[in-house]
């Protein structure tokens, strides 16, 4: 009975590490840069695409920061990065676009869950594909499902203009983290993996 009972609290550690993620001092200096990182990044680090829509850098930063530390900070990466865009672009705040953009993240971050180790140097080439579709349907679920109840809910809006650009962020999102994230993360867990084998040396 009680190896049973060991199980399950071990297997429920393991998944609050998946969604809450690493949390320690490094953990919060990064959620604090990469929040600020995203916000810059959302207002000077892309192209227009649509109205309010960029193809921007920022979604290179959730990636960094999932990777490292897990979908709990970077949840909180997406969600206040927005907010300090929103703040910075001096537009108003958008709680349902910065809502959206942390649902995304968090998809992002959840490596852990299918196996990707970033911090222990493990990312492989099927982790890459679930990644990408992962994230990808973070992605949609973020901004076509979620950001648009919101929107109702915060500004009481007609959803056409957040539909249309529900779908540029998707795609432009999509393309971001894949295009550049994954080379990045692939980058980032090999040279994890080299500083390992020099400690086990």
């Amino acid at each position: 009975m009680s190896e049973v009972k060991h199980e399950k609290e071990t297997f429920k550690s393991i998944f609050l590490k998946w969604v809450i993620g690493r949390w320690s001092t490094a953990t919060v200096v990064g959620v604090a840069i990469g929040a600020a990182l995203f916000g810059v990044l959302m207002n000077y680090g892309g192209i227009t695409i649509f109205t309010n829509t960029k193809l921007s850098t920022a979604y290179i930063i959730p990636v960094i920061v999932g990777g490292l530390f897990g979908a709990g900070p970077a949840l909180l990466v997406g969600f206040l990065g927005n907010v300090f865009a929103d703040f910075i672009g001096g537009w108003g705040y958008w709680f349902d676009w910065s809502i959206g953009n942390g649902i995304a993240s968090f998809f992002i971050g959840l490596l852990p869950l299918y196996g990707a180790r970033i911090q222990e140097g493990i990312f492989t080439v099927k982790q890459a594909v679930i990644f990408a579709i992962v994230s990808v349907l973070g992605l949609a679920l973020a901004f076509g499902v979620v950001t648009p109840i919101f929107t109702l809910l915060i500004q009481g809006g007609e959803l056409t203009i957040t539909y249309a650009q529900a779908y540029a962020a998707v795609a432009s999102n999509a393309a971001v983290i894949i295009i550049v994230g994954i080379p990045l993360l692939f980058i980032i867990a090999s040279r994890n993996k080299r500083k390992q084998n020099l400690v086990e040396e």
